[in-house]
Parts: C-alpha cells; structure tokens; sequence
C-alpha cells in the first residue's frame, strides 16, 4: 500500500483512512455533509497526490498528444489547460485526463490514480509507435510528485497570500510556474474538480511538509479544513463530472457520455478511433449518459435500475448519493433514447421499489 508525502498529517489529524487505488488514503475527517459544506462556502484541502503524471517532451510531443487524446491540442497555448480523453481502440475510453501545455514540445498529463499502470502501459505502446523515447521523451513522474488541492471560493484568496505572483485572478483551466510558500519551480493551476473554485498546487516530494503546513497557515482564518475523498465524490457528482470506473470505462464512448465537447473532429486531430466515433455523432447514440434528481425520498446508487412508468427497464444508474447542499438524491445514468430531455420522469429501483426522479441539466447543484 503506497502513502503519499501527505499521510502521516492525514493519521495525525484522526482521519478515517482506507486504500484507494493502491494507496492508504483520507476518506474522511469531521464526516462528508461537514467537508462538503465547508468546500462549498469556504475552502478545504484536499491530499491528490496519488494522481498520475507524465511528461511528453521534445518535437514528437504534440504529435503523439494529438493522437492519444481525443481533444485538440492545436487549440491549447502555453499556460493553459484542457480536459480531454484517451481513446481507446474498441470504442471506448482508457481514461480521462488533463493535458498542460508548457511549449510545442512540452506537454503534461495528469491522470487517475487507480489508472496510472493501465495509462502508462497505453502511452507507451503508442508513444513506441510512434517513436518516441521512454524515459527520455514519454517520462512516468507519478511517483515523484505530491500535489494539493484547495477547493473553494476562498481558495484563491488565501493561497494569494503565498506567493507575489499574481493568482487570485487567474482564469479557469490555465496555470503558471511560480515561487510558492518560499518553493521555487511550483505548478500552480486552476482546473478543479468540485465546481467550488480553487487551484491545485504541484510540488516535489521533498517540499511536501513545508507546502503543507504554510497552506494551512494561510487559510487558518478563512476557516480552512482537510477533505477525504468522500467529500470529493459528493462534490463533483453535485457538478456531475464524469468519475472513471463509474460514469465513463473501457466500453463507452465520450459521445455516448456527454463527452462531445472535448471529442474534436477538425482537420489535423486524427486521434485513435476517430473515425468511429465522429459516426457515432452524425448518426446519434442509443444511450446517453444523463444527469438526475429524486423526486421521491431515497438514495440512487450505481448499477440500480432505471425504468420508465410502465416498469420496463431504460437504463442503470452510473453514480447516485444524497446532495448535501440540495438534501435530496442525485445521480447519472446512461438511458435509453426517449428519456434525455430536462424534466422527463424517470424511475429508480431502490429495494424493489420505483422512486420517482426528474432528468435535470447541468450543473446538478445549481448554485
């Protein structure tokens, strides 16, 4: 079981600890309504450091993010980020990640700690391919890097206070290399995956104890708190973002998912599998990934069953809980065609019963 350069504040401050993709990980502190609530009107910090990240450097590096990942990567500039996806070649998605430009020939990759093996092993076949350099052009740094993430409308104001470089202003999915809380070289970004706001902060592992006590001495007086990855799911699905292994896996394409926007189809993006999916976008989909609130009392959960007010079957619920800001169930599904439009009545099979739910839009919890 991996720690991060993060565990042993997490076991000091009494959080209740559990693995997670083969790491010993904060699950929660104070209980997850309290967490979430605090990220939603304050700030809170989350430990990320067992996310993946890659480097792709030198002249074959925008070529071969071109062709792994199913975004344009012509359209980014340094300094700027884009969520994108790697597709997979039987249709469907190896995983969802971050790209970062640096330079033409200076390209990061951030992607899901329970995927990390599975991601290099696909990068490099194709990176290989293409004949790039392991170790020298595709770099595995998963390991060597601790990364925070502080989450929440007052997250920027009191990480301002770190730094001379200017962050509070910072524009979504764009980051910058500053000198942060007396460390040089961090990579400071603004991506999140809360809806809350905030930025994410990169270090090395040997400036992690000193990254960490100065962000909570920064955010002492906005209330500032640690996060488990409770809180971090009941945030995102409020937002309804898209969790690998859930709502996205192997078998589904980004159309089929909502995933359309970061699924480009203009001259010069020849990512893998292309083809089949810009035909699933012009001839349509049978099912489409689709966001939901109970109208009834009860509580969705994955692989539950959807089925319209005839009881036939129309779908499986992907991810459900209980907002802790809204007080009622919310969840995704793919669902059959028929049931996509905002305010369609659907129904969720819990213990037997049909709950009553509405198709909703996006973000679930409207702010």
């Amino acid at each position: 079981m991996k720690r991060t350069a993060f565990t042993h504040f997490h076991e000091e401050l009494g959080a209740k600890m559990a693995p997670f993709a083969g790491y010993y990980m904060p699950i929660e502190y104070t209980g997850i309504n309290n967490e979430h609530t605090v990220v939603r009107t304050k700030l809170g910090v989350f430990d990320v450091s067992h996310m993946g990240e890659f480097w792709a450097v030198g002249p074959k590096a925008f070529d071969f993010v071109q062709k792994v990942t199913s975004n344009d990567v012509a359209a980014l500039t340094d300094g700027k980020v884009q969520y994108s996806c790697f597709p997979n070649d039987q249709g469907g998605i190896v995983d969802d990640l971050l790209v970062y430009r640096f330079g033409d020939e200076k390209y990061l990759l951030v992607v899901n700690a329970a995927n990390i093996d599975k991601d290099w092993n696909w990068c490099v076949k194709n990176a290989e391919e293409m004949g790039l350099k392991i170790g020298e052009e595709l770099i595995n740094a998963s390991d060597d890097i601790a990364q925070l993430a502080i989450q929440g409308p007052l997250a920027l104001k009191a990480m301002q206070k770190l730094t001379e470089a200017s962050v509070e202003d910072m524009e979504f999915y764009t980051f910058k290399e500053i000198t942060f809380a007396g460390i040089e070289n961090v990579l400071f970004s603004t991506t999140g995956y809360t809806g809350a706001g905030g930025c994410e902060i990169y270090v090395n592992n040997e400036d992690a104890v000193k990254l960490w006590n100065a962000v909570f001495e920064a955010g002492e007086e906005f209330g500032i708190q640690p996060i488990g990855l409770g809180a971090r799911d009941t945030l995102r699905l409020e937002m309804g973002y898209c969790l690998y292994g859930n709502d996205i896996n192997d078998t589904t394409s980004p159309i089929e998912a909502g995933l359309g926007w970061i699924t480009k189809f203009v001259d010069g993006n020849d990512f893998i599998m292309r083809s089949h999916h810009q035909k699933l976008k012009e001839e349509g989909v049978e099912k489409r990934l689709k966001p939901f609130v109970m109208i009834d009392r009860g509580i969705p959960r994955q692989h539950y069953e959807v089925v319209n007010e005839a009881g036939e079957i129309i779908g499986e619920v992907t991810s459900g809980t209980m907002s802790p800001m809204m007080k009622q169930g919310i969840g995704m599904a793919y669902l059959n065609k028929g049931y996509w439009k905002s305010g369609t009545e659907i129904y969720i099979k819990v213990r037997n019963k049909s709950l009553k739910a509405e198709i909703t839009s996006l973000p679930i919890y409207k702010a």
